[in-house]
């Protein structure tokens, strides 16, 4: 089995970051949240090719790169009354409460997230508490959802997990067939998280992202590029991304 590959190169001053494995096409893509540039290239493909397609593309990439850019950023969370925070693609008001009883989230009406907590906790252990109950309200939207999919795609998921992760709204392992998503999800609209779980999910059928693929998700979710657009349309969060 023939491991990849990563190293960069540099194009018309853009460090580009070449990915070589064991596909047929290569791929190129610009990232947030800065605009990182990566091209997936097949093992004989030569960082020369690789170098032209991304002149090619030049234009293109200048334009995501901008795009990221001019993106709205979330500011450091500091877990203060007034701060705004996302659930489900809604904006809403933080109001913190503290209280002697154990430590808990509620909506209130359509703008207000009310965080429960006691006497001193400090701002990383109400992010904990909020993130917390972020994984417990993902929980119990996926297994509908798989539910729902797996027949129509006529696949298997044998596990699922939530996980923070950097670079990937989501993951998929074919050869155990279990998905992982991000819980930065909770943050984005279901429909959005439908596309994710769909995504992988189509994964059990196509393991690249190739041809195949882009046909198998304009097959079973036509509006897809459309919730794509919407994922990378939202506030950018306040992490230190790592590549």
């Amino acid at each position: 089995m023939t491991t990849e590959t990563h190293h960069n190169i540099t194009v018309s001053g853009i460090t580009v970051e070449v990915v070589r494995k064991d596909i047929k096409n290569l791929h190129l893509g610009v990232y947030p949240p800065l605009g990182r540039v990566r091209v997936a290239a097949p093992l004989v493909v030569n960082d020369e090719a690789v170098r032209l397609a991304v002149i090619d593309k030049l234009s293109w990439i200048k334009r995501q790169k901008a795009k990221f850019a001019e993106q709205p950023r979330q500011s450091q969370r500091e877990m203060v009354n007034g701060e705004s925070h996302y659930f489900l693609g809604r904006r809403y008001r933080l109001r913190v409460h503290v209280h002697d009883g154990p430590a808990r989230v509620v909506i209130r009406g359509i703008a207000s997230l009310d965080l429960f907590v006691r006497p001193g906790t400090s701002s990383e252990q109400r992010e904990s508490i909020l993130l917390r109950w972020h994984r417990e309200q993902l929980k119990k939207l996926i297994p509908p959802l798989l539910k729902k999919w797996q027949p129509v795609l006529g696949v298997h998921v044998a596990d699922w997990g939530i996980k923070k992760m950097k670079t990937k709204w989501g993951s998929c392992n074919t050869t155990s067939r279990r998905i992982w998503l991000n819980l930065e999800l909770a943050k984005k609209s279901v429909l959005c998280l439908e596309y994710i779980v769909v995504h992988e999910m189509v994964h059990l059928l196509e393991r690249h992202h190739n041809e195949r693929f882009m046909a198998l998700m304009d097959q079973f979710m036509p509006q897809w590029r459309l919730y794509r657009e919407e994922l990378k349309q939202g506030p950018l969060g306040y992490e230190s991304w790592e590549y």
